[in-house]
């Protein structure tokens, strides 16, 4: 006998806001992750000449291209006929669909542009 899970997606529904626990995730993955990149970075690179606030910069470049990827890796990975047929639904990221492979490329790509434009190495971070 194989076990499915049937958890409830939605954390806290206020009525007019509803909280889902995959968006709290995104949410504690940043903030845990941006406050352990800029430990790592203060603690390992003392001796560059960087300024943390480029890092703060990054987060920004990288909070929007995680939804922007993740919404276009959804809408091409996994339903993509329906969205050929149905184009305006794809801004509708309240209705869910994200995909973790699209943000990460994302991401990925944005790093690189960031790390071009500010002129350091792209695999400093």
């Amino acid at each position: 006998m194989m076990y499915t899970h049937n958890l409830e997606p939605v954390f806290f529904d206020f009525g007019f806001l509803v909280i889902r626990w995959y968006s709290l995730a995104y949410i504690f993955g940043i903030l845990i992750g941006w406050w352990l990149g800029k430990r790592i970075i203060l603690k390992r690179f003392q001796n560059i000449n960087f300024n943390i606030k480029e890092f703060d910069n990054l987060i920004t470049y990288i909070i929007i291209s995680m939804l922007i990827g993740g919404r276009i890796g959804y809408v091409l990975f996994y339903n993509s006929g329906y969205y050929f047929l149905n184009p305006l639904d794809i801004i509708k990221i309240w209705e869910g669909g994200m995909s973790f492979h699209g943000a990460l490329i994302g991401i990925i790509f944005v790093t690189y542009l960031f790390s071009i434009k500010i002129n350091i190495p792209p695999f400093f971070f």
